[in-house]
């Protein structure tokens, strides 16, 4: 069996973090959410993988090199131009031939393993595997409908859902998904959709099978939601404790985890946490109070008197504050240098 991620994705709602570096490098947890969907494949004994990429991506092949830190073999596959999910496996069809694969979104973070996918595979001798959630508001995913423990329908969006399943973007397909996408026709975006092909596979009577995680996950598509995904992964792997990263000095401060903090950093004077992602090289100083927020590398803070929360703040800036008893909630670009008033959330 092998894997496929797809990263081509431009990630527009990210901005204008994204205009720097691909959403699938954001770090979650001081990590790259990529970094976690290898290890996803890892865990189920995936060893061959292949990543689809845009040509500008540039700064991903370099950061998952050629898979020996997973203990995998990546290839990468090209897609100039976005047309959708299933274009991407479209393409990835030379790499993955005949075999069985698990395809997951390179933006996307779960809880679970992956395991609920293969064992409902082998178990229910499928010929494909969609994960599902339950969700509150199924008017706004990809809702399935399940009879007897087998897909019989996909629909995006329905204005009248048949059940509250959503498609969270974990499948596991066999080579009868080509035939399918080979069907297509664009969608009203322009794209080739993956819920298309999968209904294309039911219609053609394939059997597809599903699995149900109760786990929490997200498509890191939204500041808001990659907060989210940090404050939950972080609980996830530190509990209520603090990681302190080498050559970083931290003085007279009071650290309330889960935080995680990077490599040379300097924090002086400073209350931080819970929920804080500090990457390699920054700088905090004299700050009172920052919590739920992500500081990417050599960013700097100095003189913030007043809270910071569900804040994050770019590569190499640097925000310098003033008295204040108020709370502050904060974008700030990469290599941007500002004193307050800052660019509030609500102005970005």
């Amino acid at each position: 069996m092998k894997g496929l991620i797809l990263c081509a994705g431009r990630g527009t709602r990210l901005h204008p973090f994204s205009y720097s570096q691909p959403k699938t490098l954001l770090p979650v947890a001081n990590h790259p959410v990529l970094h976690y969907c290898i290890r996803k494949l890892r865990e189920v004994g995936i060893q061959d993988i292949g990543i689809v990429i845009h040509p500008s991506q540039s700064q991903i092949p370099p950061m998952v090199g050629d898979g020996s830190q997973f203990g995998a073999t990546i290839t990468f596959i090209k897609q100039e131009v976005p047309l959708g999910i299933a274009h991407a496996v479209q393409l990835a069809q030379p790499f993955l031939q005949d075999e069985p694969f698990i395809l997951l979104l390179g933006d996307n973070l779960l809880m679970d393993s992956l395991h609920g996918l293969t064992k409902a595979f082998t178990k229910g001798k499928s010929d494909g595997v969609v994960m599902l959630s339950k969700v509150e508001r199924p008017q706004d995913y990809g809702i399935a409908e399940v009879q007897k423990g087998r897909l019989i329908s996909v629909e995006e969006k329905p204005r009248q859902p048949k059940s509250n399943l959503a498609v969270i973007g974990a499948y596991l397909f066999t080579p009868p998904i080509f035939e399918s996408i080979a069907t297509l026709q664009p969608s009203p975006r322009g794209e080739l959709e993956i819920t298309d092909a999968i209904q294309s596979m039911i219609n053609r009577g394939f059997k597809l099978a599903h699995s149900v995680t109760n786990g929490k996950y997200s498509d890191v598509g939204t500041i808001d939601r990659w907060l989210e995904a940090n404050q939950w992964m972080l609980t996830r792997e530190l509990g209520n404790q603090h990681q302190i990263g080498k050559g970083t000095v931290v003085k007279n401060s009071k650290i309330t985890g889960p935080v995680r903090i990077g490599d040379d950093c300097v924090i002086e004077n400073c209350q931080i946490g819970p929920y804080v992602s500090i990457q390699n090289g920054v700088s905090l100083r004299n700050c009172s109070y920052i919590e739920n927020s992500i500081l990417l590398e050599n960013s700097s803070l100095l003189d913030i008197a007043w809270k910071i929360t569900n804040s994050v703040f770019g590569r190499s800036s640097m925000m310098t504050g003033q008295s204040s008893n108020s709370t502050g909630v904060f974008i700030v670009s990469d290599k941007s240098s500002i004193c307050i008033p800052a660019v509030k959330r609500e102005d970005v």
